[in-house]
């Protein structure tokens, strides 16, 4: 005989608040966000506005891409403010000396810009892997050595841009939106597809799972790691060459703090500190969540020292929310 209906044992599911958050935590938290902002000032939703966050978004969201890989792999770089700083001074420097108003300007300056910040990637890749030293301790020497780079190369002031091509890549449209935005949306969705459905992607989360599993399976972990500092510094001179475009010239103290932002932009989108766990995806929300609160203490007026503070506060809630996710799904 079968056991009546109502005899039959019931799953109790119960809410999960801390897996729901890890979920939809940080999109739920970008709409709270842009709801308060727009009610405690009208013109936080002007189209002017919210296309001055998208373009400041795109500065930074294209880098964290690049640090949704670095992070993966449970490393670190703190050199891509001066990085990018470097690289588009590297480009203006020599669109400056052909002459600055040839029509390939701009390809000049985006070939160099992105080519030093490759360079700069590989060598920070070396010392990781062929130096053995920590990715905080290369790359904190890279954020003093590039920053000062750039003030040699520059005698400590700005270089001008003036070729209209080159500005346009900074301050031109197309279909009625910023080309810098049009220029995060590629990079983001490229670094989507080749995270998720990648071979190499794949390693990628591997190497930050567990590097001797990942090695013993087959996978080149030196290879992994130096590659996404390439992509990173790759990434860093795009970059810098949208902001000097952007500017109309290369700035000496362009991207100071910048690595906090892109820092706080990929933990905040749920990239584990720890690797192997997070996503592209995420990255994007937590940049626009970052751009959007930023731009909303400005039209409220508060001052720039407590915007700091609350990067730092984020940064500190956000991995320790991090932290007690990775003990909760290992039970500990």
């Amino acid at each position: 005989m079968s056991a009546p209906a109502d005899s039959i044992p019931t799953r109790n599911k119960s809410f999960d608040f801390f897996s729901f958050a890890e979920k939809y935590g940080v999109a739920l938290v970008l709409v709270v966000l842009v709801v308060f902002f727009a009610i405690m000032q009208p013109r936080f939703l002007s189209l002017r506005n919210i296309t001055n966050i998208l373009t400041e978004v795109s500065i930074y969201g294209i880098m964290a891409v690049g640090m949704t890989f670095v992070i993966l792999t449970a490393g670190v770089d703190l050199a891509v403010g001066s990085l990018l700083a470097f690289s588009a001074m590297c480009g203006a420097l020599l669109v400056r000396k052909l002459g600055g108003d040839f029509a390939l300007a701009w390809l000049v300056g985006l070939g160099v810009s992105c080519s030093v910040g490759a360079l700069a990637g590989l060598l920070h890749g070396w010392g990781i892997t062929r130096l053995n030293v920590p990715p905080f301790i290369v790359t904190l020497g890279g954020l003093t050595a590039w920053r000062g780079m750039t003030l040699i190369f520059g005698d400590g002031g700005p270089v001008g841009i003036f070729d209209h091509g080159y500005l346009w890549w900074g301050r031109g449209y197309l279909l009625g939106i910023p080309v810098p935005v049009w220029l995060l949306i590629a990079v983001a969705l490229a670094g989507h597809v080749v995270a998720r459905y990648t071979r190499y992607g794949r390693q990628v989360y591997a190497v930050g799972g567990n590097a001797e599993a990942a090695r013993l399976s087959g996978v080149d972990v030196k290879k992994i790691l130096v590659s996404v500092y390439v992509l990173m510094g790759l990434l860093s001179g795009l970059s810098g060459f949208l902001i000097s475009a952007r500017l109309g010239s290369a700035e000496a103290v362009a991207g100071l703090s910048y690595e906090l932002r892109v820092i706080a932009a990929v933990v905040i989108g749920g990239t584990s500190l720890f690797g192997g766990a997070g996503s592209v995806g995420g990255t994007v929300i937590g940049s626009l969540l970052l751009g959007v609160l930023l731009n909303g203490l400005v039209m409220l007026d508060v001052s720039a020292y407590y915007q700091q503070v609350v990067i730092g506060v984020i940064i500190v809630f956000a991995v320790a929310f991090d932290t007690y996710a990775k003990r909760r799904r290992n039970g500990m």
